[in-house]
């Protein structure tokens, strides 16, 4: 049967968009899905403020009255305008082991991408580096984390029978917590606190973190990411969006805050104890049972996810980490928590990859974001 190629224009097709993951990787044990409304949430015009400065449509691909696979085509100018490039995205790209609805589906973005004017076209990416990104190429075997894309083998088969080649790649570490803090990080911590007249922050609960610091966690994020690939500034309506849909998450107890003498953040290490479980529980739906399955994922846990580590430029190679070890790794410790989970990090990023060296660090992941000039 012929495959049609059908731009979403509905709520309804939204809603079908949304949901086809979830049957493509039905009972798949290592798929992450995520929650429904999230992902309508985050293609609403209204409801994300990407699209202040994306653009966005939405595909489906149907054979025989079946969906088949679903693919957005995105253009962020201020990414563009940052990296002085004319890129075009693709990402929430899904699909049976088909090549020609790979094709199909990949060959309409493209010609999307060249009526906006773009040279290249690249992904998976979302509008911006908060979202889901990079197509996992190594680590099938692994059950993903609720930040992360899962994807079956065949997928980067096809991305190069389709001529795309690598752009990046990022790695991805399980580590075992120790049984107790290496001596020499809370040694170093101490001596790094006093040279530089840093301490860790001090909040009664997430609410009060939030308060304080939500604001600041993500200037920070701007100053320690923008060299970063796929970078692009965070406004302040994107700051106050993920402030209200991440920082909600977090356990105050699992956030390191390194602040100087005036109470501005000069380094985070943001950490949240593991929901892929009972992500995979929840089905994609809080309600009205899944958020049951979240609440007691962050309460009890043996892997703890290693979301977010930042130092400001000025203070790199300067040993802050040592500040952020020695607070968590007790607090890990003290929770039971027996392994951690890092966010997917650049192959070349030698300095934050060396950071684990000393627990244990295994390489099980690997995920990347393919290229095509147009």
């Amino acid at each position: 049967m012929s495959i049609e190629i059908k731009k979403v224009s509905s709520r309804k097709e939204l809603k079908e968009f949304t949901r086809f993951a979830l049957r493509l990787y039905k009972n798949n044990p290592y798929y992450i899905p995520s929650l429904t409304f999230d992902e309508l949430n985050t293609f609403d015009p209204k409801k994300n403020p990407a699209f202040d400065f994306c653009e966005a449509d939405f595909f489906l691909a149907i054979r025989d009255g079946e969906i088949v696979g679903r693919i957005a085509a995105i253009l962020n100018k201020d990414t563009n305008k940052w990296w002085k490039q004319e890129h075009a995205r693709f990402g929430w790209f899904d699909v049976i082991d088909d090549i020609e609805v790979s094709r199909a589906l990949i060959e309409t973005v493209e010609q999307w991408a060249r009526d906006k004017g773009m040279k290249s076209l690249k992904g998976p990416l979302g509008f911006c580096d908060l979202d889901h990104e990079g197509m996992l190429v190594d680590g099938f075997d692994q059950i993903g984390t609720f930040a992360t894309i899962y994807n079956y083998p065949y997928y980067p088969v096809h991305m190069e029978q389709l001529g795309y080649q690598k752009d990046v790649d990022w790695k991805e570490f399980l580590i075992t917590i120790p049984d107790q803090i290496p001596e020499r990080y809370t040694r170093m911590a101490a001596i790094v606190s006093e040279k530089y007249g840093l301490h860790l922050a001090q909040f009664k609960n997430s609410n009060d973190l939030v308060k304080r610091y939500g604001q600041k966690i993500f200037n920070l994020w701007n100053d320690t990411y923008n060299v970063l690939y796929g970078f692009a500034p965070l406004t302040d309506r994107q700051v106050k969006y993920y402030i209200k849909m991440y920082l909600s998450l977090l356990r105050s107890e699992l956030v390191s805050i390194i602040v100087d003498k005036d109470d501005n953040v000069i380094g985070m290490g943001i950490s949240i104890p593991s929901l892929s479980k009972a992500f995979q529980k929840s089905k994609g739906k809080l309600l009205p049972f899944g958020f049951i399955h979240l609440l007691k994922a962050l309460r009890k846990n043996d892997t703890v996810d290693l979301y977010l580590m930042g130092i400001h430029p000025d203070y790199q190679g300067k040993g802050l980490n040592s500040m952020i070890f020695a607070d968590l790794v007790p607090k890990y410790i003290k929770n039971g928590y027996k392994f951690a989970e890092t966010n997917p990090e650049l192959e070349k990023n030698g300095r934050i990859q060396v950071l684990w060296s000393e627990f244990n660090p295994h390489h099980h992941k690997t995920r990347r974001v393919f290229l095509k000039d147009l």
